[in-house]
């Protein structure tokens, strides 16, 4: 499903949907004839599609996007009673009735498909609404979100999700155009943030204010942090549970949750004793898995995706 966001000058063409990391996630994954995987963001189907094709197993996927259901449609004539689909967020993923899985897989941030839809709002580079809602059919739109945010809590936003080093400057900017009612597209925020940030850097200058606004608007760091914990419940013994993300934000999550399961210390500030930790899965990946050079040259999207993954420990101690 995710993606990085767009970063060139140039408008991009609409790339289609290209599932990152295809091959590494079914080898990390190792689908087994009978057993259950649950993919907690469709998107177009593609990491899906891979398992179903790779074992005579069956795939629940789960996506919040009103859109994937359509998509879904096609898999489940395919694959029949293999495959079910939910519209549904994956920090929901316990409303399922079902646990046991042999695999969870999440592929977060934005898909190919929001971000080639002008109408959804997503992109700098594409005329449209400000929208930019995963589900856009419920909850407050970015442009709501501007029209209400005060400048300090947008600072934090575009400093914490954005990682933005001029956040006082954007914010400024964007509480200005907001106020002399210049702000209702995304040019017309693209044009502020262009105005405040000179054009000297790799990426665009609004790269990476819509990446942060996108993420408050979505609560996407507060959704991995309420699913990763009810996923890692639901793997039956042995279940591998692997994450896909596109930048440092979602990575620091999923690295600091899995090495708590490992049992290790979450990161350097960690003080937790020896006594303290309880080892409850096996780490798969030391380091993230990367596209190869040939996934990044087919497709550019990719080239920040980093794939981890962890095994559930089973009751013996023996994988």
């Amino acid at each position: 499903m995710g993606t990085n966001d767009d970063s060139q000058v140039k408008m991009p063409p609409a790339q289609g949907h290209k599932p990152v990391l295809l091959n590494e996630v079914v080898e990390i994954l190792s689908p087994r004839d009978g057993l259950t995987y649950l993919d907690c963001t469709f998107g177009g189907g593609g990491h899906a599609r891979a398992i179903l094709e790779s074992a005579k197993c069956k795939v629940i996927a789960i996506d919040r996007d009103p859109a994937a259901s359509k998509r879904a449609e096609k898999v489940k004539k395919e694959f029949g009673d293999r495959f079910e689909f939910a519209s549904l967020n994956f920090s929901n993923l316990d409303k399922l009735q079902t646990e046991g899985y042999a695999g969870i897989l999440f592929d977060f941030g934005v898909s190919s498909f929001q971000l080639d839809e002008a109408e959804r709002g997503f992109s700098f580079m594409r005329e449209g609404p400000l929208d930019m809602r995963m589900n856009n059919s419920e909850g407050a739109t970015a442009l709501q979100y501007i029209s209400s945010v005060s400048e300090d809590e947008l600072v934090r936003v575009l400093r914490e999700y954005g990682e933005e080093p001029r956040a006082k400057k954007v914010a400024r900017a964007i509480i200005a155009a907001r106020e002399a009612g210049r702000i209702a597209s995304t040019s017309d925020l693209t044009g502020a943030i262009a105005e405040s940030v000179p054009a000297r850097e790799r990426i665009h200058p609004a790269t990476r204010a819509f990446q942060a606004i996108r993420i408050a608007v979505n609560d996407e760091l507060g959704e991995i942090e309420r699913a990763l914990p009810k996923a890692f419940e639901r793997l039956r013994e042995g279940g591998v549970l692997a994450v896909i993300s596109f930048h440092s934000l979602e990575d620091r999550i999923a690295k600091k949750f899995f090495k708590k399961m490992a049992g290790r210390p979450e990161d350097r500030f960690d003080s937790s004793s020896v006594q303290d930790r309880v080892k409850r899965a096996e780490l798969l990946t030391r380091k993230p898995v990367r596209p190869s050079e040939k996934e990044l040259a087919e497709n550019p999207r990719s080239r920040s995706a980093k794939l981890r993954a962890i095994r559930r420990e089973e009751n013996n101690g023996v994988f």
